[in-house]
């Protein structure tokens, strides 16, 4: 499948007003962020129509496999869901059990064959959104095994650390370099949200939380409690919640101003190249978090009030 670069940066364009279909893609129990992305993406249905959430793998101190992450971030997501009172039949899928890797191979699961139906029926004027916040290997997996659904998608995946930083070995990005380099080279619209660089001003600080998320519900109370227990020293201390820009710039992309730039060459050694011949995605250049935060904090106070 080839798509026109026309083509291709009309479906770039900031997302119009109104509802868009999404889908969200998360390793939900490797941190504390996805929690909040999750949240969010819920409690926004005049932006949102969401879907379908897919579990990600992912492989570190947390989880002993790709397919052990993978597992307990499902069930993380069905505590969520449980909270804010939505039911998980239908809506929640298992992801796939290992990555895409340097053979790039396809993976199966039921979250791919999810994604690639979704996909299949939307068309270039209602493309179905794709908001990735972990290990791309199930959307990986879904354009190695139907390449035809790039003209109806469109990926806004936080992954990697900014084009300038000296290298890009950053978790999402480094768990499965071979479904990164997939994405990055299927041609597929790309709105690439990068780390350190960029989304790095997007944190919270604990009495931030415990004024604005803990008193609003039980939601709010298990948000501010998996905050607050990933450290232990709270003194000084602010914590990283990335995966909410993503969420952040459909919901209104003047919060994560971002440029069209030719898709980067990701080496196996985890560094940007470029080649200005290549194929244009969106590139996110700054995260405005204020309104990011002020969103969420009232979207969940509203939230646990109508409750």
């Amino acid at each position: 499948m080839t798509l026109t670069d026309a083509s291709r940066l009309k479906l770039l364009e900031p997302p119009p007003v109104g509802r868009l279909r999404v889908v969200l893609d998360t390793d939900t129990y490797n941190e504390i962020d996805d929690q909040f992305a999750l949240v969010q993406m819920l409690l926004s249905k005049d932006r949102f129509d969401v879907e379908a959430i897919y579990a990600a793998p992912f492989f570190n101190a947390r989880a002993d496999s790709p397919g052990h992450g993978m597992e307990l971030s499902y069930q993380e997501i069905l505590r969520l869901l449980e909270r804010l009172n939505v039911a998980p039949d239908g809506l929640v899928h298992r992801g796939v059990t290992d990555y895409v890797g340097p053979g790039k191979t396809a993976q199966a699961a039921p979250a791919v064959d999810d994604l690639i139906a979704r996909a299949r029926a939307g068309s270039p004027d209602n493309p179905l959104y794709v908001i990735a916040i972990g290990a791309i290997s199930n959307v990986a997996s879904a354009l190695l095994k139907a390449p035809d659904i790039i003209d109806r998608i469109v990926v806004v995946w936080l992954g990697g650390h900014a084009l300038e930083w000296p290298h890009t070995v950053e978790f999402n990005l480094k768990q499965d370099v071979g479904g990164a380099q997939v994405l990055l080279d299927s041609g597929v619209p790309l709105v690439l949200v990068p780390c350190l660089g960029v989304t790095s001003r997007l944190h919270a600080t604990v009495p931030e939380i415990e004024r604005y998320v803990e008193p609003h519900g039980s939601i709010g109370a298990f948000l501010a409690m998996r905050f607050k227990e990933y450290s232990s020293d709270h003194m000084g201390w602010a914590k990283e919640i990335w995966d909410m820009a993503p969420v952040g710039w459909l919901l209104n992309p003047v919060w994560a101003p971002s440029v069209i730039i030719p898709a980067p060459v990701l080496t196996d050694q985890m560094t940007w190249s470029i080649d200005r011949r290549r194929h244009p995605i969106r590139y996110v250049t700054y995260v405005d978090r204020n309104p990011i935060l002020k969103d969420f904090f009232l979207k969940l106070k509203a939230f646990a009030e109508a409750k």
